[in-house]
Order: C-alpha cells, then sequence, then structure tokens
C-alpha cells in the first residue's frame, strides 16, 4: 500500500515506504511530483488571483474615500472595471443625489463593448433600488458585465443583499467579501446609523499634562497670570488654548468629515466658538448642534450669526429662523438618547462632539459613544476643570507636532 502525504518536503518520506528499486516506487515517485506539482500551481493561481482582486479593491476603496466630504447620507463607494489585466474605466460616487461609483465608472469604459468580457469592483454591494437614481446593479446587467468583485454587503434595509441576488439571477458570477473589513471599516458611520438607528458618536477633547480640560474661570487673579504668560499677538491661540496650531489644523479637517458639531452650554458661552471649517479650501460646514437645555445662551454669540444652519436642543419651545431652529426634547426622557434621536430624525449620520466636560461625560456615562480622540498637550495649568477620563487603554497612540493624541473605540 502507497502511503504518500504532499506536506512532506522531500523524497525522503517516500523512501520509507516503498523499495527504493521497484518499479512501482519509480512510477508512483513520477505521479507523486505531477500531482504535487499541480496542486501548488492551482493554489498559487488562487492566490495570485486573490491578490489580484484585493489591489483593485484597494484602488476601490482610495477612490471611494474621495467622496467623504459630499456624498453623505449616502455611502463612500468606487469602482474600478478591468478588461484582461488592463484597468478601462472606473469612478466614485462624488456627490449626493448624483450618479454612483458604478455609473460613472461604466461612463469612463471608451469601448463599451469590452464591458461584456470585462470584471467589475466596487467597495460595497451595488443598489437595487429607485433612489435619487436608478439601480446600479440594472445598469451592470444591461451592459452584459460577466463578473463583479464585491468588497461587503449593504446592510441597508432598501438593499441588504437584493443587489446581490438580481446579478446572480442574472447569471452575473460574483465573489463577496474581498477586503470585508476595510470595506466596512470606509463605511461604519452608514452601517452604525441604519444598524443602531443613531449617529456615528465621536468623542473629542484636548487635556493639558496635568489634566484639566480648561483654566479655573473664577479666579481673576490667575486668569491675568495666564494672559500675561501667552503670546496675545497670536489671536488665534488665546490663553487657554491646549494644544499646537498643527493640532487645530487636524480638528478643522475632521469637522469637514462629519455632518454635526455639537457642544454645551457652557462651552459656547465661555469660548465663543464659531464652530465651523476654517483654513481648508471648498469644505463644507457641519450642522452645529447646541445644547442649551433652559435657553440661557445670549444670541450674540457667533453661533447664532446665521451663518451655518445651526439647531438648539431645548426643553422649550419649536421655533425656526434663518438658518436657526429651536428643537424642544423631553425632559422626562433620558437626556443622550433625545439628542441621538433628535440627530437620527435629521439624517445625521456622524457628531464630533467637542465639549465640555459635562456634555463629554455624559455621553461616556451612557456608554453611547464610538471613538473618543483625546490630545495632550505641553501646557500645565495647576487648576482648573478636570478632563473627562475613559477607563480603558487607547487602540491608537501617535505625536502629532508637539502633543500626543490617543484613540478610543468603544467596540
Amino acid at each position: 500500500m502507497f502511503i504518500f502525504n504532499e506536506d512532506q518536503n522531500s523524497h525522503y518520506y517516500l523512501h520509507r515506504q516503498l523499495d527504493l528499486g521497484s518499479f512501482s516506487y519509480k512510477i508512483f515517485l513520477c505521479i507523486a511530483i505531477a500531482s504535487i506539482k499541480m496542486k501548488n500551481r492551482k493554489k498559487n493561481n488562487t492566490f495570485a488571483a486573490m491578490d489580484i482582486d484585493k489591489n483593485y479593491m484597494n484602488m476601490c476603496l482610495q477612490l471611494a474615500k474621495q467622496g467623504i466630504k459630499d456624498v453623505s447620507p449616502n455611502p463612500m463607494v468606487g469602482c474600478v472595471i478591468v478588461h484582461k489585466g488592463e484597468i478601462i474605466g472606473q469612478g466614485y460616487h462624488q456627490k449626493y443625489g448624483e450618479a454612483h461609483a458604478e455609473v460613472n465608472a461604466i461612463n469612463s469604459v471608451k469601448a463599451k463593448s469590452l464591458l461584456s468580457n470585462s470584471t467589475l469592483y466596487v467597495n460595497l454591494e451595488p443598489c437595487s433600488h429607485f433612489g435619487k437614481t436608478p439601480p446600479c446593479s440594472n445598469l451592470i446587467i444591461e451592459h452584459k458585465i460577466p463578473k463583479v468583485v464585491i468588497g461587503c454587503i449593504d446592510t441597508y434595509s432598501e438593499v441588504s443583499g437584493n443587489g446581490i441576488k438580481k446579478l446572480k439571477d442574472a447569471r452575473v458570477e460574483v465573489i463577496i467579501g474581498v477586503l470585508e473589513r476595510k470595506s466596512q471599516e470606509l463605511n461604519k458611520r452608514f452601517f452604525n446609523y441604519h444598524a443602531k438607528k443613531r449617529p456615528y458618536v465621536i468623542l473629542k477633547w484636548a487635556k493639558t499634562q496635568d489634566g484639566f480640560i480648561d483654566v479655573d474661570r473664577t479666579d481673576i487673579e490667575y486668569l491675568e497670570k495666564l494672559k500675561q504668560e501667552t503670546d496675545l499677538k497670536n489671536e488665534e491661540k488665546p490663553y487657554n488654548w491646549i494644544t499646537s496650531n498643527e493640532s487645530k489644523k487636524l480638528v478643522h479637517h475632521w469637522r469637514t468629515e462629519v455632518q454635526a458639531i455639537m457642544v454645551g452650554t457652557n462651552t459656547a458661552f465661555n469660548d465663543d466658538p464659531q464652530l465651523t471649517v476654517r483654513g481648508i479650501n471648498e469644505a463644507n460646514n457641519p450642522l452645529r448642534v447646541i445644547l442649551d437645555l433652559n435657553l440661557r445662551l445670549p444670541d450674540t454669540l457667533r453661533v447664532f450669526n446665521g451663518s451655518v444652519p445651526t439647531i438648539v436642543l431645548n426643553y422649550s419651545k419649536n421655533e425656526k429662523r434663518h438658518n436657526l431652529e429651536f428643537i424642544q426634547i423631553n425632559k422626562e426622557k433620558d437626556l443622550v438618547s433625545e439628542i441621538l434621536n433628535q440627530l437620527f430624525e435629521l439624517k445625521v449620520q456622524s457628531v464630533l462632539i467637542e465639549g465640555g466636560t459635562k456634555l463629554l461625560e455624559t455621553f461616556i456615562e451612557s456608554n453611547l459613544w464610538d471613538e473618543a480622540r483625546v490630545f495632550t498637550g505641553i501646557k500645565e495649568f495647576s487648576k482648573g476643570l478636570k478632563a473627562p477620563i475613559l477607563k480603558q487603554s487607547p487602540n491608537t497612540s501617535l505625536m502629532f507636532g508637539e502633543d500626543h493624541l490617543d484613540f478610543f473605540f468603544n467596540d
């Protein structure tokens, strides 16, 4: 009886099982070696094909990211079309309400006759429903594209496997799950919104070396001392500013990637922030959300200047003015849940909460947050308002300029 194990990496294993001089051994050896080569060739071809699929899917993901500022509440999608190893078309979803990635990619193909012998790569399942645009799955079928490689399934109820079913019913070969985790990560805010019925919540704050988020505003003598120690010629960096200018630019970049920015009453009053995007060309300003439960804030604050759509969550009234809306929330219900429900109704998929301490801690205590980004500057205040504390280690840490930046994920 011949015993053969293709995992053994030498003839020695075969020699132990058969007489070296036998004719049977020589025949078996030839067959075995040929079998190994054939299987290895198939394995190598499979791995090579997987690597090729991953490379094209990576291109889809990079294309998709270009839409981060303009496609919400839609997901970010990129598409690449390949014919015999050459890219003949590519595109991404550029703006909400406009053509999807698959449409732009197909339209970019000059010789449409090549599509019937091509592979379409896309990081998210093609849509199957009529929304602001026709279904992409219909367009793929119409052009007789025989193979579609998908990063991940679209869990949105209007799609959720229906696009894949439609393609398969039309006898399109469909491969699912290439760079699936990366594809899901790219659109985590979109998936979170539809799965949890709330926006993706990002907490952000900066603290000093000695753990303070703000100065002691009740000690006038202390404040005067801080002001003297600060270079007041730099109007963009007041005495209570904790982080570097590099970190400030990063925060403005973050603002372009979310649909809303939120602060509490004390932060709005004490800092009089603009809550807009500055220093970045052609950037959209997110919705400003102010929590002013008892309507204590004066209308002279910059958040009420009407330059950017702003909502004020409060316990007293519903009222609309130019670019300003007061929305009453239920005092008897959980505050964080009420906030998130209102944002969900407004179709806000992501919100960046920038303070203050009380609002941040309320979200932390409720455990209704997804991500926290915490700067630690080089300053010390010696006294003041203590920064929030997360009872977990950061998932990622890095130095950004002179500041330390920690990322926390609430998985």
